[in-house]
Protein backbone atom coordinates (compact mmCIF):
# COMPACT_ATOMS: atom_id res chain seq x y z
CA UNK A 1 0.00 0.00 0.00
CA UNK A 2 1.48 3.23 -1.38
CA UNK A 3 1.91 6.06 1.74
CA UNK A 4 -0.30 9.42 0.28
CA UNK A 5 1.57 12.61 1.51
CA UNK A 6 -0.23 14.59 3.71
CA UNK A 7 -0.05 18.09 5.45
CA UNK A 8 -0.52 16.91 9.74
CA UNK A 9 -1.12 20.07 11.93
CA UNK A 10 0.84 20.44 14.83
CA UNK A 11 -3.10 20.59 16.96
CA UNK A 12 -3.47 17.00 15.37
CA UNK A 13 -0.30 15.48 17.00
CA UNK A 14 -1.58 12.42 19.29
CA UNK A 15 -0.55 13.06 23.06
CA UNK A 16 0.36 10.68 25.64
CA UNK A 17 -2.20 8.52 27.08
CA UNK A 18 -1.73 7.46 30.37
CA UNK A 19 -2.63 3.81 29.91
CA UNK A 20 -0.35 3.64 26.80
CA UNK A 21 3.61 2.28 27.47
CA UNK A 22 5.59 5.14 28.29
CA UNK A 23 8.70 4.41 25.77
CA UNK A 24 6.82 3.06 22.86
CA UNK A 25 4.50 6.25 22.65
CA UNK A 26 7.30 8.59 23.54
CA UNK A 27 8.97 7.38 20.02
CA UNK A 28 5.56 7.28 18.65
CA UNK A 29 5.02 11.08 19.60
CA UNK A 30 8.50 11.74 17.75
CA UNK A 31 8.00 10.00 14.70
CA UNK A 32 4.46 12.26 13.97
CA UNK A 33 6.35 15.24 14.72
CA UNK A 34 9.02 14.67 12.91
CA UNK A 35 6.57 14.25 9.82
CA UNK A 36 5.87 18.02 9.76
CA UNK A 37 9.29 18.96 10.54
CA UNK A 38 10.81 21.78 8.05
CA UNK A 39 6.92 21.95 7.24
CA UNK A 40 7.61 18.76 4.85
CA UNK A 41 5.87 15.46 5.56
CA UNK A 42 7.58 12.48 5.06
CA UNK A 43 7.29 8.99 4.64
CA UNK A 44 6.67 6.86 7.87
CA UNK A 45 9.26 4.17 8.53
CA UNK A 46 7.63 1.72 9.99
CA UNK A 47 8.56 -1.71 11.53
CA UNK A 48 6.31 -3.90 12.44
CA UNK A 49 3.45 -1.38 12.71
CA UNK A 50 5.84 0.76 14.85
CA UNK A 51 7.30 4.13 14.07
CA UNK A 52 10.70 4.16 13.78
CA UNK A 53 12.32 8.10 14.50
CA UNK A 54 13.89 9.76 11.92
CA UNK A 55 17.41 9.73 13.90
CA UNK A 56 17.11 5.62 14.58
CA UNK A 57 16.53 4.63 10.96
CA UNK A 58 19.55 3.28 8.22
CA UNK A 59 21.54 6.15 6.48
CA UNK A 60 19.88 6.42 3.26
CA UNK A 61 15.75 5.00 3.67
CA UNK A 62 13.18 7.67 3.76
CA UNK A 63 13.55 10.52 5.89
CA UNK A 64 16.46 9.81 7.88
CA UNK A 65 17.90 12.78 9.95
CA UNK A 66 21.41 13.04 11.64
CA UNK A 67 21.25 12.21 15.02
CA UNK A 68 22.03 15.88 16.82
CA UNK A 69 22.16 17.72 20.29
CA UNK A 70 18.82 17.99 20.89
CA UNK A 71 17.96 14.21 20.33
CA UNK A 72 20.65 13.76 22.81
CA UNK A 73 18.91 16.18 25.25
CA UNK A 74 15.16 14.43 24.56
CA UNK A 75 16.72 10.78 25.26
CA UNK A 76 18.67 12.41 28.48
CA UNK A 77 15.06 13.65 29.61
CA UNK A 78 13.18 10.28 28.34
CA UNK A 79 15.83 8.41 30.71
CA UNK A 80 14.64 10.28 33.19
CA UNK A 81 10.75 9.55 33.09
CA UNK A 82 11.78 6.34 32.48
CA UNK A 83 13.29 5.90 35.83
CA UNK A 84 10.27 7.54 37.57
CA UNK A 85 7.98 5.45 36.14
CA UNK A 86 9.86 1.99 36.23
CA UNK A 87 7.73 1.15 39.91
CA UNK A 88 4.89 0.69 37.72
CA UNK A 89 6.17 -1.15 34.69
CA UNK A 90 9.77 -2.86 35.75
CA UNK A 91 10.24 -4.26 32.46
CA UNK A 92 11.00 -1.25 30.40
CA UNK A 93 14.72 -1.00 28.84
CA UNK A 94 16.46 1.65 28.93
CA UNK A 95 16.08 4.53 26.27
CA UNK A 96 18.46 3.21 23.16
CA UNK A 97 21.80 4.42 22.42
CA UNK A 98 22.74 6.87 19.86
CA UNK A 99 25.31 6.42 17.18
CA UNK A 100 26.27 9.03 14.77
CA UNK A 101 27.21 6.23 12.05
CA UNK A 102 27.33 8.03 8.77
CA UNK A 103 26.66 11.73 8.73
CA UNK A 104 26.88 14.76 10.84
CA UNK A 105 24.97 17.86 11.63
CA UNK A 106 26.44 21.26 12.26
CA UNK A 107 24.65 21.18 15.52
CA UNK A 108 26.54 18.28 16.79
CA UNK A 109 29.92 19.58 17.24
CA UNK A 110 31.32 16.72 19.54
CA UNK A 111 31.65 13.35 18.52
CA UNK A 112 33.64 10.65 20.46
CA UNK A 113 36.87 10.08 19.86
CA UNK A 114 35.80 6.33 18.80
CA UNK A 115 33.50 7.37 16.24
CA UNK A 116 36.37 9.90 14.97
CA UNK A 117 38.80 6.78 15.32
CA UNK A 118 35.95 4.73 12.66
CA UNK A 119 37.05 7.41 10.02
CA UNK A 120 40.81 6.87 10.51
CA UNK A 121 40.98 5.64 7.09
CA UNK A 122 43.99 3.74 4.86
CA UNK A 123 44.32 7.59 3.08
CA UNK A 124 46.64 8.21 6.21
CA UNK A 125 49.67 6.27 5.18
CA UNK A 126 49.74 8.78 2.38
CA UNK A 127 51.30 10.93 4.80
CA UNK A 128 54.20 8.45 5.72
CA UNK A 129 54.94 7.85 1.85
CA UNK A 130 55.69 11.77 1.40
CA UNK A 131 57.42 12.07 4.60
CA UNK A 132 59.79 9.10 3.75
CA UNK A 133 59.65 10.27 0.03
CA UNK A 134 61.32 13.83 1.74
CA UNK A 135 63.81 11.71 3.43
CA UNK A 136 65.06 9.90 0.38
CA UNK A 137 65.08 13.56 -1.70
CA UNK A 138 67.52 14.92 1.23
CA UNK A 139 69.68 11.78 0.89
CA UNK A 140 70.01 12.09 -3.35
CA UNK A 141 70.82 16.27 -3.13
CA UNK A 142 74.45 15.57 -4.75
CA UNK A 143 75.34 19.49 -3.11
CA UNK A 144 76.00 18.44 0.77
CA UNK A 145 76.46 20.67 3.36
CA UNK A 146 76.93 19.90 7.06
CA UNK A 147 73.68 18.66 8.58
CA UNK A 148 71.96 17.78 5.59
CA UNK A 149 72.29 14.49 6.72
CA UNK A 150 70.98 14.76 9.61
CA UNK A 151 67.99 16.55 8.35
CA UNK A 152 67.53 13.76 6.45
CA UNK A 153 67.53 11.31 9.67
CA UNK A 154 65.02 13.21 11.41
CA UNK A 155 62.40 12.92 8.70
CA UNK A 156 63.40 9.19 8.43
CA UNK A 157 62.91 8.93 12.24
CA UNK A 158 59.57 11.32 12.29
CA UNK A 159 58.36 8.86 9.52
CA UNK A 160 58.80 5.56 11.76
CA UNK A 161 56.44 7.22 14.51
CA UNK A 162 54.27 8.30 12.02
CA UNK A 163 53.88 4.91 10.71
CA UNK A 164 53.12 3.30 14.29
CA UNK A 165 50.76 6.12 15.03
CA UNK A 166 48.45 4.97 11.40
CA UNK A 167 49.07 0.99 12.47
CA UNK A 168 47.45 1.53 15.96
CA UNK A 169 45.07 4.10 14.79
CA UNK A 170 44.09 1.13 11.73
CA UNK A 171 43.69 -1.57 14.02
CA UNK A 172 41.91 -0.07 16.45
CA UNK A 173 39.51 1.29 14.05
CA UNK A 174 38.82 -2.15 12.81
CA UNK A 175 38.82 -3.99 16.59
CA UNK A 176 36.52 -1.23 17.72
CA UNK A 177 34.07 -1.21 14.52
CA UNK A 178 35.09 -4.97 13.08
CA UNK A 179 32.32 -4.10 10.11
CA UNK A 180 34.41 -1.46 8.92
CA UNK A 181 37.68 -3.94 7.68
CA UNK A 182 35.45 -5.50 5.01
CA UNK A 183 34.05 -2.60 3.70
CA UNK A 184 37.15 -1.17 3.90
CA UNK A 185 38.14 -3.50 1.03
CA UNK A 186 34.95 -2.30 -0.54
CA UNK A 187 34.27 0.96 -0.72
CA UNK A 188 34.72 2.39 -4.37
CA UNK A 189 37.43 4.61 -3.01
CA UNK A 190 39.22 4.20 -0.34
CA UNK A 191 40.29 0.64 -1.13
CA UNK A 192 42.32 2.40 -3.70
CA UNK A 193 44.67 3.67 -0.93
CA UNK A 194 44.99 0.20 1.11
CA UNK A 195 48.41 0.29 -0.98
CA UNK A 196 49.61 2.80 0.91
CA UNK A 197 50.14 1.10 3.44
CA UNK A 198 52.90 -1.52 1.58
CA UNK A 199 54.16 1.66 -0.33
CA UNK A 200 54.90 3.02 3.26
CA UNK A 201 56.43 0.47 4.20
CA UNK A 202 58.87 -0.06 1.35
CA UNK A 203 60.14 3.45 1.74
CA UNK A 204 60.80 3.12 5.46
CA UNK A 205 63.08 0.05 3.90
CA UNK A 206 64.61 2.05 1.10
CA UNK A 207 65.46 4.87 4.29
CA UNK A 208 67.03 2.30 6.40
CA UNK A 209 69.32 0.93 3.37
CA UNK A 210 70.50 5.11 2.95
CA UNK A 211 71.10 6.05 6.47
CA UNK A 212 70.88 2.83 7.76
CA UNK A 213 73.56 0.54 6.63
CA UNK A 214 76.33 2.85 6.58
CA UNK A 215 76.13 2.89 10.32
CA UNK A 216 75.85 -0.53 11.15
CA UNK A 217 77.50 -4.04 10.47
CA UNK A 218 77.36 -6.94 7.80
CA UNK A 219 73.95 -7.79 9.34
CA UNK A 220 71.85 -5.47 8.20
CA UNK A 221 72.97 -5.95 4.51
CA UNK A 222 71.48 -9.47 5.75
CA UNK A 223 68.41 -8.23 6.83
CA UNK A 224 67.51 -5.69 3.87
CA UNK A 225 67.56 -8.71 1.78
CA UNK A 226 65.28 -10.93 3.42
CA UNK A 227 63.25 -7.70 3.58
CA UNK A 228 63.73 -6.56 0.07
CA UNK A 229 62.19 -9.99 -1.06
CA UNK A 230 59.33 -10.32 1.34
CA UNK A 231 58.75 -6.71 0.39
CA UNK A 232 58.63 -7.64 -3.32
CA UNK A 233 56.43 -10.26 -2.79
CA UNK A 234 54.02 -7.94 -0.41
CA UNK A 235 53.90 -5.85 -3.23
CA UNK A 236 52.63 -7.92 -6.01
CA UNK A 237 50.01 -9.20 -3.55
CA UNK A 238 49.06 -5.75 -3.06
CA UNK A 239 48.66 -4.60 -6.34
CA UNK A 240 46.96 -7.72 -8.26
CA UNK A 241 44.50 -8.11 -5.25
CA UNK A 242 43.45 -4.57 -5.18
CA UNK A 243 42.92 -4.19 -8.96
CA UNK A 244 41.49 -7.90 -8.80
CA UNK A 245 38.99 -6.99 -6.36
CA UNK A 246 38.27 -3.84 -8.01
CA UNK A 247 37.77 -5.68 -11.49
CA UNK A 248 35.59 -8.63 -9.57
CA UNK A 249 33.22 -6.28 -7.43
CA UNK A 250 32.41 -3.17 -9.70
CA UNK A 251 31.86 -2.07 -13.28
CA UNK A 252 33.98 1.48 -14.35
CA UNK A 253 32.80 3.82 -16.68
CA UNK A 254 35.83 5.97 -18.04
CA UNK A 255 33.63 8.92 -17.01
CA UNK A 256 34.18 7.93 -13.11
CA UNK A 257 37.75 7.46 -14.11
CA UNK A 258 40.54 9.04 -11.79
CA UNK A 259 44.21 9.24 -11.74
CA UNK A 260 44.08 7.08 -8.58
CA UNK A 261 43.08 4.20 -10.40
CA UNK A 262 46.97 4.48 -10.88
CA UNK A 263 48.06 3.96 -7.22
CA UNK A 264 47.40 0.25 -6.66
CA UNK A 265 50.34 -0.27 -9.29
CA UNK A 266 52.72 1.89 -6.58
CA UNK A 267 53.65 -0.96 -4.28
CA UNK A 268 55.65 -2.18 -7.57
CA UNK A 269 57.32 1.47 -8.77
CA UNK A 270 59.51 1.88 -5.72
CA UNK A 271 60.95 -2.11 -6.15
CA UNK A 272 63.64 -0.90 -8.35
CA UNK A 273 64.57 2.41 -6.02
CA UNK A 274 65.05 -0.26 -3.42
CA UNK A 275 66.93 -2.44 -6.14
CA UNK A 276 68.97 0.25 -7.10
CA UNK A 277 70.29 1.50 -3.67
CA UNK A 278 70.73 -1.76 -1.95
CA UNK A 279 72.48 -3.43 -5.14
CA UNK A 280 75.66 -0.72 -3.55
CA UNK A 281 76.68 -2.17 -0.38
CA UNK A 282 75.34 -6.03 -0.87
CA UNK A 283 78.24 -9.12 -2.31
CA UNK A 284 78.13 -9.44 -6.32
CA UNK A 285 75.75 -12.32 -6.38
CA UNK A 286 73.27 -11.39 -3.92
CA UNK A 287 73.60 -7.31 -5.63
CA UNK A 288 73.01 -8.87 -9.17
CA UNK A 289 69.51 -11.14 -7.99
CA UNK A 290 68.40 -7.57 -6.49
CA UNK A 291 69.03 -5.65 -9.42
CA UNK A 292 67.63 -8.12 -11.66
CA UNK A 293 64.46 -9.11 -9.57
CA UNK A 294 64.07 -5.11 -8.81
CA UNK A 295 64.01 -4.49 -13.09
CA UNK A 296 61.59 -7.16 -13.61
CA UNK A 297 58.95 -5.80 -10.84
CA UNK A 298 59.94 -2.30 -12.00
CA UNK A 299 58.98 -3.03 -15.08
CA UNK A 300 55.68 -4.81 -14.13
CA UNK A 301 54.59 -1.87 -12.29
CA UNK A 302 55.83 0.79 -15.32
CA UNK A 303 53.72 -1.30 -18.03
CA UNK A 304 50.58 -1.53 -15.96
CA UNK A 305 50.55 2.60 -15.24
CA UNK A 306 51.32 2.85 -18.31
CA UNK A 307 48.21 1.49 -19.85
CA UNK A 308 46.01 2.86 -16.80
CA UNK A 309 47.80 6.19 -18.62
CA UNK A 310 45.67 5.60 -22.03
CA UNK A 311 42.28 5.74 -19.93
CA UNK A 312 43.29 8.81 -17.90
CA UNK A 313 44.18 10.66 -21.43
CA UNK A 314 40.93 9.10 -22.86
CA UNK A 315 38.98 10.87 -20.18
CA UNK A 316 40.69 13.92 -20.19
CA UNK A 317 39.96 14.10 -24.06
CA UNK A 318 35.93 13.15 -23.70
CA UNK A 319 35.33 14.29 -19.75
CA UNK A 320 37.24 17.40 -19.37
CA UNK A 321 39.21 18.22 -16.14
CA UNK A 322 38.10 16.00 -12.92
CA UNK A 323 36.28 18.00 -10.25
CA UNK A 324 38.72 20.27 -8.11
CA UNK A 325 38.16 18.25 -5.18
CA UNK A 326 40.04 15.47 -7.35
CA UNK A 327 42.65 17.07 -9.25
CA UNK A 328 45.70 16.78 -6.10
CA UNK A 329 45.04 13.01 -7.69
CA UNK A 330 46.52 14.03 -10.75
CA UNK A 331 49.97 14.14 -9.56
CA UNK A 332 49.83 10.25 -8.90
CA UNK A 333 50.23 10.43 -12.87
CA UNK A 334 53.95 11.37 -12.33
CA UNK A 335 55.25 9.03 -10.13
CA UNK A 336 55.08 5.93 -12.45
CA UNK A 337 57.46 7.38 -15.27
CA UNK A 338 59.74 9.54 -12.22
CA UNK A 339 60.06 6.31 -10.23
CA UNK A 340 61.06 4.12 -13.55
CA UNK A 341 63.34 6.80 -14.36
CA UNK A 342 65.38 6.68 -10.63
CA UNK A 343 65.16 3.16 -10.09
CA UNK A 344 66.55 1.98 -13.91
CA UNK A 345 69.32 4.81 -13.91
CA UNK A 346 70.39 3.19 -10.48
CA UNK A 347 70.24 -0.20 -11.17
CA UNK A 348 72.24 0.51 -14.75
CA UNK A 349 74.66 2.44 -12.43
CA UNK A 350 75.53 -0.88 -9.69
CA UNK A 351 75.44 -3.21 -12.19
CA UNK A 352 79.49 -2.76 -13.78
CA UNK A 353 80.54 -3.24 -10.38
CA UNK A 354 77.77 -6.38 -9.74
CA UNK A 355 78.82 -8.50 -12.87
CA UNK A 356 81.39 -11.06 -13.51
CA UNK A 357 83.34 -11.46 -16.72
CA UNK A 358 81.41 -13.85 -17.89
CA UNK A 359 78.04 -12.34 -17.90
CA UNK A 360 76.24 -12.29 -21.23
CA UNK A 361 79.44 -13.50 -22.87
CA UNK A 362 81.24 -10.02 -21.81
CA UNK A 363 80.29 -8.80 -18.43
CA UNK A 364 82.18 -5.36 -18.96
CA UNK A 365 80.97 -4.64 -22.01
CA UNK A 366 76.87 -5.97 -21.25
CA UNK A 367 76.69 -3.33 -18.23
CA UNK A 368 78.32 -0.58 -20.57
CA UNK A 369 75.59 -1.20 -23.10
CA UNK A 370 73.14 -1.68 -20.37
CA UNK A 371 74.05 1.58 -18.73
CA UNK A 372 74.19 3.78 -22.43
CA UNK A 373 70.66 2.26 -23.25
CA UNK A 374 69.31 3.29 -19.99
CA UNK A 375 70.48 6.55 -20.11
CA UNK A 376 68.87 7.60 -23.13
CA UNK A 377 65.16 5.97 -22.74
CA UNK A 378 65.17 7.40 -19.11
CA UNK A 379 65.22 10.39 -20.81
CA UNK A 380 62.13 10.13 -22.29
CA UNK A 381 60.84 8.86 -19.28
CA UNK A 382 61.72 11.69 -17.71
CA UNK A 383 60.62 13.94 -19.85
CA UNK A 384 57.35 12.14 -19.74
CA UNK A 385 57.23 12.87 -15.84
CA UNK A 386 57.76 16.33 -16.33
CA UNK A 387 54.80 16.56 -19.32
CA UNK A 388 52.28 14.98 -16.27
CA UNK A 389 53.80 17.09 -13.51
CA UNK A 390 52.81 20.52 -15.44
CA UNK A 391 49.51 19.07 -16.89
CA UNK A 392 48.38 18.60 -13.48
CA UNK A 393 50.02 21.50 -11.83
CA UNK A 394 47.96 23.90 -14.71
CA UNK A 395 44.88 21.74 -13.41
CA UNK A 396 45.12 23.82 -10.41
CA UNK A 397 45.68 27.52 -11.51
CA UNK A 398 41.17 27.49 -11.50
CA UNK A 399 41.39 26.39 -8.23
CA UNK A 400 43.99 29.15 -6.87
CA UNK A 401 41.10 30.93 -5.52
CA UNK A 402 40.91 33.04 -2.64
CA UNK A 403 38.28 30.94 -0.47
CA UNK A 404 40.65 27.93 -1.20
CA UNK A 405 39.38 26.57 -4.13
CA UNK A 406 38.38 23.04 -2.28
CA UNK A 407 38.27 21.56 1.51
CA UNK A 408 40.95 19.47 2.58
CA UNK A 409 41.74 15.78 2.17
CA UNK A 410 44.51 13.45 2.49
CA UNK A 411 44.80 13.34 -1.05
CA UNK A 412 46.57 16.23 -1.06
CA UNK A 413 49.78 14.87 -0.08
CA UNK A 414 49.79 13.40 -3.79
CA UNK A 415 51.50 17.44 -4.13
CA UNK A 416 54.23 15.84 -2.39
CA UNK A 417 54.78 12.34 -2.72
CA UNK A 418 54.56 11.57 -6.42
CA UNK A 419 56.85 14.94 -6.96
CA UNK A 420 59.35 13.35 -4.46
CA UNK A 421 59.87 10.80 -7.29
CA UNK A 422 60.54 13.44 -10.09
CA UNK A 423 63.02 15.08 -8.15
CA UNK A 424 65.31 12.08 -7.28
CA UNK A 425 64.64 11.39 -11.00
CA UNK A 426 66.20 14.76 -11.57
CA UNK A 427 69.23 14.04 -9.67
CA UNK A 428 69.52 10.74 -11.22
CA UNK A 429 69.62 12.17 -14.70
CA UNK A 430 72.23 15.07 -13.84
CA UNK A 431 74.55 12.29 -12.37
CA UNK A 432 74.21 10.10 -15.59
CA UNK A 433 74.88 13.08 -18.14
CA UNK A 434 76.74 15.10 -15.46
CA UNK A 435 74.30 17.92 -16.00
CA UNK A 436 75.06 20.19 -12.96
CA UNK A 437 72.32 22.71 -14.14
CA UNK A 438 69.65 19.95 -13.98
CA UNK A 439 71.34 18.70 -10.60
CA UNK A 440 70.69 22.73 -9.70
CA UNK A 441 66.91 22.45 -11.11
CA UNK A 442 66.69 19.37 -8.18
CA UNK A 443 68.25 21.42 -5.65
CA UNK A 444 65.47 24.10 -6.22
CA UNK A 445 62.82 21.62 -6.66
CA UNK A 446 64.27 19.98 -3.32
CA UNK A 447 63.13 23.14 -1.72
CA UNK A 448 59.79 23.49 -2.89
CA UNK A 449 58.90 19.52 -2.32
CA UNK A 450 59.56 20.25 1.31
CA UNK A 451 57.60 23.48 1.66
CA UNK A 452 54.66 21.64 -0.18
CA UNK A 453 55.06 18.66 2.68
CA UNK A 454 54.95 21.43 5.39
CA UNK A 455 51.81 23.55 3.79
CA UNK A 456 50.52 19.80 3.81
CA UNK A 457 51.18 18.24 6.98
CA UNK A 458 50.16 21.93 8.95
CA UNK A 459 46.69 21.34 6.93
CA UNK A 460 45.82 18.28 8.05
CA UNK A 461 46.35 19.36 11.55
CA UNK A 462 44.23 22.36 11.01
CA UNK A 463 41.70 19.68 9.32
CA UNK A 464 41.62 17.59 12.45
CA UNK A 465 41.10 20.43 14.60
CA UNK A 466 37.95 21.68 12.06
CA UNK A 467 36.16 18.25 12.01
CA UNK A 468 37.14 18.63 8.10
CA UNK A 469 38.61 15.19 8.29
CA UNK A 470 38.26 12.57 10.71
CA UNK A 471 34.35 12.51 10.58
CA UNK A 472 31.07 11.40 9.56
CA UNK A 473 30.97 11.66 5.67
CA UNK A 474 34.27 13.76 5.29
CA UNK A 475 36.53 11.39 4.40
CA UNK A 476 37.29 8.43 1.98
CA UNK A 477 34.76 6.02 3.59
CA UNK A 478 31.95 8.39 2.59
CA UNK A 479 28.98 6.91 0.90
CA UNK A 480 29.86 7.22 -2.42
CA UNK A 481 28.73 5.30 -5.72
CA UNK A 482 25.66 3.39 -4.27
CA UNK A 483 28.15 2.65 -1.26
CA UNK A 484 26.96 2.96 1.78
CA UNK A 485 28.82 3.22 5.13
CA UNK A 486 28.12 -0.38 7.60
CA UNK A 487 25.95 0.27 10.44
CA UNK A 488 27.57 -0.34 13.99
CA UNK A 489 27.06 -3.83 15.19
CA UNK A 490 26.16 -2.28 18.55
CA UNK A 491 23.47 -0.06 16.70
CA UNK A 492 21.88 -2.81 14.81
CA UNK A 493 21.31 -4.78 18.20
CA UNK A 494 20.17 -1.79 19.69
CA UNK A 495 17.57 -1.37 17.28
CA UNK A 496 16.64 -4.67 17.48
CA UNK A 497 16.09 -4.85 20.72
CA UNK A 498 13.87 -1.48 20.52
CA UNK A 499 11.63 -3.00 18.08
CA UNK A 500 11.31 -5.80 20.39
CA UNK A 501 10.37 -4.77 23.15
CA UNK A 502 8.12 -2.15 21.63
CA UNK A 503 6.31 -4.86 19.60
CA UNK A 504 5.65 -6.86 22.85
CA UNK A 505 4.18 -3.97 24.73
CA UNK A 506 2.09 -3.03 22.11
CA UNK A 507 0.74 -6.98 21.94
CA UNK A 508 0.49 -6.86 25.70
CA UNK A 509 -1.56 -3.52 25.93
CA UNK A 510 -4.11 -4.89 22.82
CA UNK A 511 -4.68 -7.88 25.30
CA UNK A 512 -5.37 -5.98 28.20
Amino acid sequence: MLYTPQVVLPSTVPRRRPQEPVMEQHWQDRGEQEKTEDGIVEGMNLHQGIAIPRDMRRPGEDGYRTPNADDYEREKNQMAEEEQSSSSDKTLPPAPARHNWTTWDKTLDRLHWRERVRHYTWTFFTMTMATGGIANVIYTVPFRFRGLTTIGVVFFLFNIVLFVINVVMISLRFYTFPETFRASYMHPSERLFIPAAVVSFGTILINISQYGITKTGPWLNHAMLVLFWFDAALAVLASSGIYLTMWSTKSFTVESMTPIWIFPAYPLLIIGPHAAQLAKSLPRADALDIIVGGFTLQGIGFLVAFMIYASFIYRLMTQKLPVEASRPGMFVSVGPSAFTVAAVLGMADALPRNVDPAFMGDGPLASMIAKVVANWACLWLWGLALWFFFVSAGAHWSCARPDGGFPFSMTFYSFVFPNTALVTATFAVGKAFRSKGIQVVGCVMTVLVIAAWAVVFALMMRAIARKEILWPQKGEDRDEGGFKAPEPLERRHTLRKFVSNASRRRSRSGND
